[in-house]
């Protein structure tokens, strides 16, 4: 039979190949799976994740050696739970310097015009990131500050000053430390989509988190006292203290482990909605 004699419905055009059906438009649960492949191949990722889980192991376990020495241990309101959790201080930077280049480097490289091709949503977009990012960091810090909790009581055990998972805060703070590591991330993530620019983000990071507890100490002490409870350092570290003590100044006035932690979520999610707005509003 020749071809002209085929049925229309069966003749095909020589070397054309028949064309899936559209599967309908992107969604956020495959926005999710794309974000999660970006930070996942990320080189960056992994070697800045490593950076934060030696730093606050690290400097937690140096902290904790200290205080079985009787370098600065003991006493009815010492924490052994904080001081293996000392590590943050520092591990904020850098967790915040992650949350700002997961979106600042699509700015400077132009993948974000990519993104946002793919997908134009940019709510979705926005989201999807976020939620990938807020994920990974939970997940790391919450390894990490185990790690630097049972590391740091394992050091103090033998002068008796440990601590163990079933005493009052201990595992609330040990949650909390990671909680405070991925706001930390998150409030440079916003800040990020705000700014655009990882030089510009790391340094408005870095003053929130470090510079402005600094400036804080200048003040009166009767100043401080009020300043305090509303420092986003201060605030949120509440969360992974187990012993406040009544008699520090600097820390008696703060609020609860939970509303500080609330406050400091509060500068994070302000954050976030203002790079939410900025995002829709400006061109890629």
């Amino acid at each position: 039979m020749a071809v002209s004699d085929m049925p229309a419905s069966t003749a095909q055009a020589p070397g054309r190949a028949a064309r899936p059906a559209p599967a309908g438009r992107a969604g956020f649960a495959g926005t999710l799976r794309s974000e999660f492949i970006k930070i996942r191949s990320t080189r960056s990722t992994y070697w800045t994740l490593l950076a934060m889980v030696v730093i606050t192991i690290a400097i937690g376990a140096l902290a904790s050696f200290a205080a079985s020495r009787n370098v600065d241990g003991g006493g009815p309101y010492f924490d052994p739970t904080n001081r293996s959790l000392d590590g943050l201080y520092l591990s904020q930077l850098v967790i915040a310097a992650l949350g700002a280049l997961t979106i600042t480097s699509e700015y400077s490289t132009g993948m974000i015009r990519t993104s946002l091709t793919v997908m134009p949503r940019r709510g979705v977009v926005f989201a999807a990131k976020a939620v990938v990012f807020g994920g990974v960091a939970f997940v790391t810090g919450l390894v990490t500050s185990f790690g630097a909790f049972f590391l740091g009581q394992a050091l103090m055990s033998g002068s008796h000053i440990n601590a163990t998972l079933g005493q009052p805060n201990v595992l609330r703070a040990i949650i909390g430390a990671a909680l405070y590591l991925t706001v930390c991330g998150l409030l440079a993530f916003g800040l990020g989509m705000i700014l655009r620019y990882t030089a510009g983000t790391v340094t408005a990071s870095i003053a929130l988190l470090f510079v402005l507890p600094l400036l804080v100490l200048l003040l009166p002490q009767s100043w401080q006292n009020d300043v305090n409870k509303f420092v986003p350092t201060y605030a949120g570290g509440e969360i992974f203290a187990t012993k406040p003590d009544p008699t520090d100044p600097a820390v008696s006035h703060l609020f609860s482990a939970w509303t500080g932690f609330g406050v400091f979520a509060m500068y994070a999610a302000i954050a976030l909605i203002g790079g939410l707005v900025a995002f829709r509003l400006r061109d890629a």
